[in-house]
């Protein structure tokens, strides 16, 4: 007796319509587009701070940020239960303030940006020099520098770029060499020269804005003024202005974080990047009402955010290797490692990633057969192959980087327990089925992870399974549908090449 189907067909269509009604109703309530780059950009910045109370009063003041070229600042809030807030705006900066506090403190400010071509920097006031007190012999190779830079300049601006091309070129003489010594930070000695010039600088920081980036830190950089007009070097290079990807978190050169009554603060900082209309991201909808969409991953504070746009990515690759596995009849090494595959391509760039994982586990199957002649237990065979893996790994990314290759150290993105497993699954299949099959496995599990990866970097794909939560739903629903196939493979076809010419086969 057949069992019905049609319970699972009226799962799938629930499903599908879940998902549908979720996304359309995102879509019109909220003025989420369909596809990325339809409305305008919005970085949304959020800064953590944490630091270790004394029971006393704590006092905690983080530099913020303001408009400027290119972004307009249309939101910011903070999440700090228990303190007091005030947004001061001579600073500018955020100041929490308790009477008593103990133990581990955890502060959010957030602030989203709309990206915005028209915005224009605000008119900064030029201020005043602070003079170093250089103690000998740090003063006589500071105005042998300044003598030098003096001569190769006309003007304030071209002082500190001919500064900059002295502090950062490869050769350096015996008095910058002396300086680093006693200032080791670049942008912090180019402005106490640049101040002992008589030139106005200031030590500034920025935000590199990276999709998705977690626990991040800021940028220093140096601005310079001449008369009326202001201009933004970059320290390391000594380039002139600040780079597109790059947001300034302060305009005048101020503490970022000062923390009273507590130790062992710090402050990092995660972004993430929307495609929201203006008024659905000035209204802040998502925060502010309590309804399906807004209880929802949105409502996260930014780093867990984007810890979720690489985890919503993971039902694509599913789908993906349902797809080659069920319907083309690839053959993989383990089920779902090619997935894992992809997560870590997508950090360390196709290339880059393909090239690591291929030395690591060639290499590691060559130990992995020295092993397998100590006749180990399983436990400890693992665990050695795991320990020959981190090694692996140390070790190529140290020659990457001493020959100059800087891509070789992405390797660490890769999971070491995954690699290990693969190293270990590879050499037991290669000593029961031989090198063919371990050619075929493998072979299978690269291609089913670049299809992979390509799926979850698709710009379209990426915004999909972020913006709207429903499409989850969908590609469930798509999967239950796969599993329930029970057709040939395509890979199988040729097995019945022979029935389409029955006669060519008798002769």
């Amino acid at each position: 007796m057949t069992r019905s189907k049609i319970p699972f067909y009226f799962l799938i269509a629930v499903l599908i319509t879940i998902g549908l009604v979720l996304s359309i109703f995102r879509h019109i309530e909220y003025q989420v587009p369909w596809l990325p780059g339809e409305k305008s950009t919005i970085w949304s910045v959020e800064a953590r701070v944490e630091f270790d109370a004394l029971g006393d009063a704590v006092k905690v003041n983080l530099a913020r940020p303001q408009n400027q070229a290119g972004f307009t600042l249309i939101n910011e809030s903070t999440a700090s239960p228990g303190f007091g807030v005030a947004f001061i705006d001579t600073r500018p900066a955020t100041e929490w303030a308790i009477r008593q506090a103990i133990g581990e403190q955890t502060l959010f400010y957030r602030a989203d940006f709309l990206v915005d071509d028209s915005q224009v920097n605000t008119l900064i006031e030029t201020p005043k020099i602070k003079m170093v007190n250089w103690e000998e012999p740090f003063k006589t190779a500071a105005n042998q520098i300044l003598s030098q830079v003096r001569l190769q300049s006309a003007d304030e601006l071209s002082f500190a770029q001919q500064l900059f091309k002295i502090l950062t070129q490869q050769e350096q003489d015996q008095n910058i060499a002396l300086l680093e010594n006693k200032q080791p930070n670049i942008a912090r000695l180019a402005v106490d020269l640049l101040n002992q010039a008589s030139i106005p600088a200031q030590l500034i920081y920025a935000l590199k804005l990276e999709d998705g980036r977690r626990r991040q830190e800021l940028v220093p950089f140096v601005r310079v003024w001449q008369n009326e007009t202001t201009e933004i070097f970059q320290p390391n290079s000594g380039k002139r202005g600040l780079p597109d990807e790059f947001i300034l978190w302060q305009q005048v050169q101020s503490p970022i974080l000062e923390v009273i009554g507590a130790t062992h603060s710090d402050v990092s900082f995660s972004i993430i990047k929307k495609q929201e209309s203006i008024a659905a991201a000035i209204q802040a909808k998502q925060d502010s009402e309590q309804n399906l969409v807004s209880f929802s991953i949105h409502s996260l504070p930014i780093e867990e955010q984007a810890l979720f746009k690489t985890i919503l990515l993971l039902p694509v690759g599913a789908l993906v290797v349902c797809l080659l596995r069920i319907l083309i009849g690839l053959r993989t090494s383990g089920t779902f490692m090619p997935v894992l595959i992809a997560l870590a391509f997508i950090q360390t760039s196709l290339a880059t990633g393909l090239i690591g994982f291929l030395l690591v586990v060639l290499t590691g199957l060559m130990l992995r057969s020295y092993l397998s002649h100590l006749n180990l237990l399983l436990v400890a065979r693992i665990s050695a192959v795991i320990i020959s893996v981190i090694a692996i790994i140390a070790v190529f990314s140290v020659l990457s980087y001493k020959i100059g290759l800087t891509e070789g150290l992405k390797v660490t993105f890769f999971p070491m327990i995954i690699l290990s497993w693969t190293v270990e699954r590879m050499s037991i299949l290669w000593e029961e089925e031989g090198a063919k099959e371990v050619m075929i496995q493998g072979g299978g599990s690269l291609f089913t992870a670049i299809v992979a990866y390509l799926a979850m970097t698709n710009d379209v794909v990426r915004h999909l399974t972020f913006n709207f939560i429903g499409v989850q739903f969908i590609i469930l629903s798509l999967i239950l549908l796969l599993g329930n196939y029970t057709g040939y493979r395509l890979l199988e076809l040729y097995r019945f090449k022979p029935m389409l010419n029955p006669t060519q086969e008798s002769k």
